[in-house]
Formats: C-alpha cells, structure tokens, sequence
C-alpha cells in the first residue's frame, strides 16, 4: 500500500486558481443611454451597500399595498362601468319594445278591432243601447 498525500484538515485557506488574462474590451463609443442617465442622476448605490435597508420595509410594504389597491379599484370601476353600458343599451332596446308592444295593446283593444276579433266565434256586438236597471230599496 502506497500512502497518498491527505487533503489537509481544519481551516486551512483555499488556494485561489491565478486570474484569468481577459482581453482587452474596447471602450464603447460615447452616446446616449438612459441606463447611464439613469445611473448618474438616481445614484442610491448608498442605500445598499451594507445590504438591504431593513428599516425602510415597512414604508414599501406599505406603499405596495396602497398601489395594488389602486390598481384594483381601477379594474373594479373600469368593470362597471362596462356593465353599465350594457346595462343601457339593454335597457334602449326593452323601451323600445315596451313602446311598440304598447302600441299594439292600444290598437288591439280598440272597440272595432275587438269586435272584428271576436266575430269568428259568433260574438257580435250589441245595436242596443244598454239600459239601467233599477231595484227598489225594500227588495234588497
């Protein structure tokens, strides 16, 4: 049996690999980028370098919470206010039924139409006038 060298134990540091040689990048040419715009004018690198900011969560929770709700009470009233309108046209289009189903009622129930209607089943109307008839007041 051959002994091989053993890794060493305990915390012992790591040797690094060397560094890579890269190739030299050319530099880009100047021009107009809104990242780099960006990058010059909103500089918060500040706020994150010892990590997240825990104490200004509750501030952004917060506002998160205030902008979903918006964002959902505009779907909500964007909702019905389509319903709204089919509500109306629907409500159009039963008014002008009711008025011509109206006008139909009226011309149907006219005394010449009712008596053409009825004259098939050997109804006829009357040529005499009616008469008023009169009860003593002891009879009844």
């Amino acid at each position: 049996m051959t002994k091989t060298a053993a890794a060493p134990k305990g915390n012992t540091p790591r040797v690094q690999p060397a560094e890579e040689v890269k190739p030299e990048v050319k530099a880009k040419k100047k021009g107009f980028s809104l990242f780099q715009l960006l990058d010059r004018y909103t500089n918060v690198d500040f706020l994150f370098q010892e990590g997240v900011p825990t104490r200004y969560l509750p501030h952004v929770l917060f506002l998160t919470g205030i902008v979903l709700f918006y964002i959902g009470n505009t779907h909500y009233a964007e909702k019905t206010i389509r319903k709204i309108a089919k509500i109306k046209i629907e409500t159009e289009d039963l008014r002008a039924d009711y008025t011509t189903l109206k006008s139909d009622y009226m011309s149907a129930s006219k005394q010449s139409e009712v008596a053409r209607s009825v004259a098939p089943i050997g109804l006829v109307e009357s040529s005499s006038p009616p008469y008023q008839v009169e009860v003593a007041a002891d009879e009844y």
